[in-house]
């Protein structure tokens, strides 16, 4: 079931933007008119049943399946706290906030969601200072395809919520990818209010106790497509100016001078995953 398979994207022109204090925020495109936000969630509530349904073929996917079942109690948990239009995600185009909007989006049932049949989920992208124009192609790929109601902001994380919750004051909770092995992850529950001087609102982190194999495990068994810089050797993704492939996966024989690195869902440990990360 995990064999290699070409899950990457290809580049796509970036859908119509508008600028406002600071943010991108995406129009609703033509392409996102085909299938609504209703249609999406039902394709994939089917389709993560039919995962969850199935034998699984070694042991990381039987764990996969118990990872996939805790986080979709979690984004029914905060289905009962918030509304639809109360409810945002953080989503930079990485593995991990991929694996959380998959599963939120499945976990939407058709109650949930506004009866509007061109409704769009509440999403913000906190943009690196130094961003990849591959991470950059993907998230445009994703707005359409995810349905998102996307704002961006080119500033410091804790400015840029801050702005964004200005701007949506109906926004309480924010769906975070943060996994427990992540700066500052160690702690965290799958609610956390903010504190310390932060915009206030709810983090809600379904996937806070996966581990790395299990993330690739998911987006590869449900052949969900991800970044190209991926397949390159990057294993956690930054900025142009502090992220790298991954040393580990450097696999060049000897006298070949241009590197070459393993896809990233070769690596297997956890603790190795931020290797190619500079610190600051």
């Amino acid at each position: 079931m995990l064999d290699k398979k070409d899950t990457t994207t290809t580049p796509h022109p970036p859908p119509n933007v508008v600028q406002q204090n600071g943010a991108t925020t995406h129009v609703k495109s033509a392409e996102q008119s085909k299938e609504s936000l209703h249609q999406l969630c039902s394709q994939l509530h089917d389709k993560i049943s039919a995962f969850l349904a199935s034998t699984p073929e070694t042991e990381l996917l039987r764990q996969v399946q118990h990872q996939t079942k805790i986080s979709l109690q979690v984004v029914q948990e905060a289905l009962q706290r918030y509304s639809f239009d109360e409810l945002a995600i953080s989503f930079n185009g990485g593995k991990d906030c991929l694996v959380l909007l998959i599963i939120f989006l499945a976990g939407l049932s058709q109650n949930s969601l506004p009866k509007s049949s061109i409704a769009l989920l509440n999403a913000v992208y906190v943009m690196s200072q130094h961003p990849f124009a591959e991470v950059d192609e993907f998230v445009d790929i994703c707005v359409p395809s995810y349905h998102l109601d996307l704002a961006r902001y080119a500033l410091p994380m804790k400015k840029a919520f801050e702005i964004y919750l200005e701007q949506n004051k109906n926004v309480k909770a924010i769906f975070v990818g943060t996994r427990r092995t992540d700066p500052h992850g160690e702690f965290l529950t799958h609610f956390d209010r903010t504190d310390h001087g932060w915009p206030d609102f709810m983090r809600v982190h379904p996937v806070i106790d996966w581990h790395y194999q299990e993330v690739w495990a998911f987006l590869r068994a449900l052949e969900i497509p991800y970044c190209s810089l991926y397949d390159k050797g990057y294993t956690s993704l930054g900025g142009t100016t502090d992220t790298h492939p991954n040393p580990v996966l450097l696999e060049n024989k000897s006298g070949e001078s241009t590197p070459r690195f393993k896809p990233a869902y070769e690596l297997v440990e956890d603790l190795q995953e931020r290797l190619g990360r500079e610190s600051r």
